[in-house]
């Protein structure tokens, strides 16, 4: 199926070295399935590049090896390349149909993946949404593609932010249980104590001196602690089901952030003290600025857990690649990271990867934690439900209630994951609710509702076990196979630059194309050697964007 790769073998044979990296994917298909810019060639062979794309084309024209070729043509600086519509027909649709379109398998290494690493001071967010869908995504593409990969969480259990929560309750909770999901309850906590202290700045070093208390093992603080700790984690746990993300261990700060002096203290020589004593390390050789990993008093601070942890990953996990996905605004506290462990002696700063990430803010726009205007992700989740609960009742009255929200469950979970998705992992955006559910444009029901179409037509046909795939010519046809034939390529790309984005826009790019097809070209009311043509066709499709939505851990139902 890889015509790139025939292509590029044609003219290998021909004198041009390291085609495969000149081929391009012109944007109209009418100037060649692939075409090669001849620039580059021009001071190696003393011609001006038209005339060595007409020598060339002339030469491949009647190369034996070129019969998959309809036709070879120079234009202008260019030979584009133009491949037989029964040659794609069959190489796709075969592909497809013996399992080797997708290759899986290729992938050798042992790889680490790091999210959401939420604060157990409130619940899950919609930016811990982008967070989850990216890291769970990632886990699924490499591990198809034969890596060994873990999926850890850190709990990010101590510090101020903490204390602020648990003082809140401590002065107004009055001992009582959650009265909401328990993560939820503590954020309330959190929300009334950003609140107080606009009024009575006081309760910042209230809070400061209850840490100090919680790092003395203060026996009625840490109590709270476990407390208001259990309360959130455990909400957590349910959230991360609902979302289908699950994890191979789950580390704690509070169980790590010693380990962290420790590592510091022993590796002092390599350090420096500031004038007030703190312990820093100079990054200066590193072109970052200079990082304090203990205060003059001895406390460490997040970077020092940070080192603890990193070091603990590899010793027991033994990864070929750490990954972690944490937004932009974390950018300089990775490298200077990554440094501090390069300074420290740890080797392996190569295997290491901050997968970046932009914002995802709401159309009423950017969300607050402290002022309460975070949308939570368990509420976002409800919404969309019930949003896709109505949009399924309108178009399925005779379908019982148990139907509708298994089905509304799953369209709202694949909204959600493929906008989350559909975005390179840098690019700031907008999440809307309703738009992300809609059947038509660029989202995840669209694709859904794209392959339960298919399974409609499919149920209505006995399916052919052989056809003549050449029938497959008209423009709507080879625009459907062209676009099936690019998805393997963007697979790839996903895997190695560590971006799902691609797999979705192709998905969507499949959808138009199907879509276009289906308009264009009838299927059950075809002639039966084109109908069961078609009919292969329809199944390739439906097979592929089936296992391209499971790849963004989306499920592709048979109705909706």
């Amino acid at each position: 199926m890889d015509f790139k790769e025939r292509i590029a073998y044609l003219l290998e044979s021909v004198g041009v070295a390291g085609a495969a990296a000149m081929l391009e994917t012109p944007p109209n298909p009418q100037l060649g399935h692939f075409a090669l810019p001849c620039f580059t060639l021009a001071k190696e062979r003393r011609k001006s590049p038209p005339s060595i794309a007409q020598e060339l084309a002339s030469q491949l024209k009647a190369h034996p090896g070129a019969d998959f070729l309809e036709n070879v043509m120079a234009t202008g600086p260019y030979v584009n390349f133009f491949i037989k519509p029964s040659a794609r027909a069959s190489a796709v649709i075969g592909a497809i149909q013996d399992s080797s379109y997708w290759a899986f398998g290729t992938g050798q290494r042992r790889i680490l993946i790091e999210y959401p690493s939420p604060n157990t001071n409130k619940p899950l967010h919609l930016g811990h949404v982008r967070n989850m869908v990216l890291g769970s995504t990632l886990s699924i593409i490499l591990k198809r593609d034969g890596n060994i990969v873990f999926q850890v969480n850190l709990n990010n259990d101590r510090g101020v932010h903490i204390c602020k929560s648990m003082l809140a309750y401590q002065k107004w909770g009055n001992d009582a249980q959650p009265d909401k999901k328990s993560d939820h309850y503590v954020g309330d906590w959190y929300v009334r104590f950003a609140k107080a202290a606009k009024d009575n700045p006081a309760l910042e070093e209230e809070a400061q001196s209850m840490l100090l208390a919680w790092e003395n093992n203060d026996a009625g603080v840490r109590k709270l602690w476990k407390l208001m700790n259990g309360w959130a984690l455990d909400g957590f746990r349910q959230t991360y089901a609902r979302f289908h993300i699950t994890f191979d261990k789950e580390y704690c700060e509070s169980d790590i952030y010693q380990d962290g002096k420790r590592i510091v203290l022993d590796h002092i020589d390599a350090l420096e003290k500031d004038e007030t004593g703190a312990v820093i390390a100079n990054l200066e050789r590193f072109g970052l600025p200079n990082k304090v990993l203990l205060r003059k008093d001895g406390t460490s601070i997040y970077m020092t857990q940070d080192i603890a942890l990193t070091i603990r990953k590899m010793e027991e996990f033994k990864p070929d690649l750490q990954v972690w996905v944490v937004g932009n605004e974390q950018m300089l506290h990775f490298q200077q990271l990554f440094a501090i462990l390069e300074l420290l002696g740890v080797k392996g700063r190569e295997s290491f990867f901050h997968l970046s990430y932009g914002m995802v803010s709401l159309p009423e726009g950017k969300m607050k934690s402290r002022e309460g205007t975070v949308v939570d992700a368990d509420d976002l989740l409800d919404e969309v439900e019930g949003l896709a609960t109505e949009e399924i009742r309108k178009r399925h009255d005779d379908w019982g209630e148990e139907h509708v929200a298994e089905t509304a469950k799953t369209v709202a979970l694949g909204a959600i994951r493929f906008f989350m998705i559909k975005y390179d992992p840098l690019r700031d955006f907008v999440f809307d609710p309703k738009s992300s559910l809609s059947f038509e444009g660029d989202t995840g029901p669209y694709l859904q509702y794209t392959h339960a179409r298919i399974c409609s037509i499919l149920a209505k046909a006995t399916y052919p076990q052989t056809t003549d795939t050449s029938l497959l010519s008209s423009p709507e046809e080879q625009e459907l196979l062209r676009q099936l034939q690019f998805l393997p390529e963007l697979y790839r790309k996903a895997v190695t630059e560590l971006k799902p984005s691609s797999i979705a826009t192709q998905l969507l790019e499949i959808g138009r194309a199907f879509n276009g097809f289906y308009h264009a070209c009838p299927v059950l009311n075809a002639e039966p050697p084109l109908r069961d043509a078609r009919l292969q066709l329809i199944e390739a499709t439906r097979r592929v964007i089936e296992e391209g939505l499971s790849l963004l851990g989306i499920e592709a139902p048979r109705e909706m």
